[in-house]
Order: C-alpha cells, then structure tokens, then sequence
C-alpha cells in the first residue's frame, strides 16, 4: 500500500501568494501582508525545506511581483499604477548570490527564449520591441516596432517551457475522461457529497490526487484535499485545505519527484514524500 509521509511543514505566518518551482530543485514563496502592504519573497530547497533565504524585499516594499525565474534568476517588475496592472521596470535578482545583478528601468519584460529577455517600450502608437542579456541586462538587439514577428516567437517560446518532474492538477471533465476508474471513482464520490466548481486532479499511477469544494450547511465551501489507492481501494490521506470559505480557490496542491505539496489556508503549506 502506497504511504504519504510528512516530509517538511513551512509557514512564516503571512498569505501564501504564489509558490514557484525554480527548476532547479527550489522553490520560491511570495508572501502579502495586506495590512502593512508588503510583500515578502523566500526561497527554499523543494526538497528538504532548508532556508536559502528568507524576507527579501525591494525598495518598493508591496508593488511588485514576479515576472518569470529563468536559471536562478528572478526577474522582478513594478506596477506603473496602483490602480493598473500594467508592468514596468526589469529588475535581476541571482537566488545563489543573493544579490541584485541588474535593473533596467527602460524596458518592460515580455517572455525570455534561449538566454534572451524580449522587451518593449511604450510609444505614442503601438511598441517598439528589444532583446536584452538575461545576465546583465544589456541591449543586444532593437526588433523595431514588428509585433508580428514578436508574437510569433512568443508562441513558440511556450513551447519550449519546460515543467520538469512537476505535476499541476487539472480540472475533471467527464467528456474527455478516457480514464473508466477515475471517471467512476468521481462519479461515487459526487453521489455521497454535494460538490460546488470543478475537481481537479492529478493521476499517479495507482492513486488519485485531488480537491474539491464540499458545500456547508450555511452555503460556505470546504476545500478538501484527498489521496485515494485504486488497488487498496483506501483513502490513503485527506486533509482539509480550507475549512472554510465564500470563493473557489484553486491551485492548491502539485507533485514533484514524489513529493507532494497542499498549501492549507493560504498561509502554510506541507509536504509529504509518496512511496509504495
């Protein structure tokens, strides 16, 4: 019979606003205080939970995010309002140094392919386009303002993204469902609980991961995480992720070389190894 070991627990008692694998077995965990309007970016062995660095903040303490991690290196952004979402700024972060190693507030981050950030700036009337060094942030090449040529290499740069050993859940849809157990294995557990929004699951082999919303009697939702063995027909692990709650919240679990992660009231989260 498969078990599911804790392995780590990680909370640093603040919201949980995005977990992001590095690729290179860390994880980054950008965390929101939204009374003080700060945001916190840590970083972790995705293994062991081991700090690599904790609370590091830009000189814009609470507008600003992620726009991608590319070989160890974050690239951060601003917000050019606080009413807006629109992006400016490009600001390298090295995780293994610990220390900015570029800032470019010229240019606006579009998507990075083969050690190439392509950019922009903003004209009175459509883009002017530019390829930057991921490593120092020099100009390499001006693309003139040829969207179509831009867009089309960002098409194909999705392509080439590459998740590694990392499982993301997806939403059941019984139309598409080739799989007969799964199929069944849902259809019985809808009959025994009232279910609000989509499940989403992950099949490993002989187990199903996934989650769902159970309606409460007071029309609140439970966000219930629950790990089930096919051929033991057990549930080998069930946890409740939020016991409470008004809205759908997805996203709320994913697998990586036979660990699997549940982010639980969107300020921790715990980490179980899966072996038979």
């Amino acid at each position: 019979m498969t078990k599911l070991k804790k392995v780590y627990n990680y909370s640093r008692g603040r919201q949980i606003w995005r977990l992001l694998p590095t690729g290179t077995n860390k994880l980054i965990v950008e965390e929101r205080d939204t009374s003080t309007k700060e945001v916190f970016f840590n970083c972790i062995d995705i293994n062991s939970g081991k700090k690599i660095f904790y609370d590091f903040q830009l000189d814009e303490k609470y507008w600003t995010g992620i726009e991608t991690i590319y070989n160890d290196i974050i690239i951060f952004h601003k917000y050019a309002s606080r009413d807006m979402p629109e992006h400016y700024e490009m600001i390298a972060f090295d995780i293994n140094s610990k220390k900015i190693i570029w800032q470019n507030n010229e240019y606006i981050f579009l998507f990075i392919r083969e050690n190439k950030i392509y950019c922009y700036k903003n004209k009175f009337e459509g883009r002017e386009f530019f390829i930057v060094d991921y490593r120092t942030g020099n100009l390499q090449e001006s693309l003139g303002d040829d969207a179509n040529r831009v867009n089309l290499l960002r098409v194909n740069s999705f392509n080439l993204v590459n998740t590694g050993s990392f499982l993301f859940p997806e939403p059941f849809c019984r139309e598409s469902m080739n799989d007969q157990d799964t199929g069944k294995y849902f259809e019985q557990y809808k009959t025994k609980n009232t279910i609000a929004g989509k499940i989403e699951f992950i099949k490993a082999e002989d187990i199903i991961l996934f989650n769902c919303h159970n309606v409460l009697p007071d029309g609140s939702l439970k966000n219930i995480f629950t790990a089930f063995e096919f051929s033991s027909k057990k549930v080998i692990l069930e946890k409740i992720l939020n016991c409470r709650t008004e809205i759908f919240i997805p996203d709320c679990f994913f697998t990586k070389d036979g660990l699997l992660f549940l982010l639980i009231e969107k300020i921790k989260f715990k980490v179980y190894s899966i072996k038979k």
